[in-house]
């Protein structure tokens, strides 16, 4: 393991245990959608300008909360694929301090999933760009 945080949180061991269950990449993408369809949804007020994260080309929102001291994201896109990608990013990253979450490497990440080889350099792009504004938001608050 690449990250050089001490422990997964519990979604983040959820979802390897998930997506090593998928024997291909068909199978991965069935799950990915289903899993961006248990994304907490955001309310309409929530999808403005100020929560956009620049650098994605689909349009994503981030929202952060801060419960039991620590920072909870919540995400939405338009694009399903996408939301399955946000769903097991914010699995990964849920409940993580500020300094954890500046040492997620993401491309391992992705590849202990078994979907980085299947990311465009800017879908790669705009999910580092995601985890940039989540660092952000949390440093803010």
């Amino acid at each position: 393991m690449n990250d050089q945080t001490p422990h997964l949180p519990p979604r983040a061991r959820e979802a390897l245990a998930a997506f090593a269950q998928c024997p291909g990449w068909e199978q991965r993408v069935r799950l990915l959608i289903q899993w961006g369809e248990r994304l907490e949804p955001l309310d309409e007020a929530e999808r403005c300008a100020a929560n956009l994260v620049h650098g994605c080309e689909s349009r994503v929102w981030l929202v952060a909360e801060t419960r039991d001291g620590r920072r909870h994201f919540r995400a939405s896109s338009e694009a399903r694929l996408l939301r399955g990608l946000m769903a097991v990013l914010l699995a990964r990253v849920d409940g993580l301090e500020p300094g954890e979450l500046q040492r997620i490497d993401l491309a391992d990440w992705f590849a202990r999933l078994g979907l980085a080889r299947h990311l465009s350099p800017s879908r790669s792009n705009g999910l580092n760009a995601v985890l940039q504004r989540m660092g952000e938001l949390s440093a803010g608050g």
